[in-house]
């Protein structure tokens, strides 16, 4: 996984913390942005399920919260041993902030397989849709 090492150890640290006590389903996301800065974040569930967050949508706002604008990578990590992707709102997410960006889907062992944000999200629509 070279390359990808620190980004594995900031989504698993993520993924423990998360707070899925109602699926037990623990993520954790870690993003680079264009800068090389890193930021992660995890699921946080709520009793009213519609109200949950997940790992990719966290990390998202903690690089806006820290000042950055555009993902160049993101992977994410959940539990045991199959690779798990972004759901369709956190892909709509990541091309909002990463159109051209690389996503890692990882597992627990560290295994990883990258695809382009526009092979998991063809067509997406993008702040380009809306220029006239």
């Amino acid at each position: 996984m070279t390359g990808l090492d620190d980004l594995f150890a900031h989504a698993n640290a993520a993924r423990e913390r998360a707070y899925a006590p109602y699926s037990h389903f623990g993520v954790g996301a870690a993003l680079r942005t264009d800068s090389g800065a890193v930021f992660s974040g995890c699921n946080v569930e709520n009793a009213a399920f519609p109200l949950g967050v997940c790992a990719e949508t966290s990390a998202i706002s903690a690089m806006i919260a820290g000042g950055e604008r555009r993902i160049a990578e993101i992977l994410v990590l959940g539990p045991g041993p199959k690779k798990i992707a972004p759901c369709g709102a956190c892909r709509q997410r990541i091309a909002e902030f990463g159109a051209g960006a690389r996503v890692h889907l990882a597992d627990e062992r560290g295994e990883v397989e990258t695809f382009a944000l526009a092979d998991l999200l063809p067509r997406a629509f993008g702040p380009e849709s809306l220029k006239p």
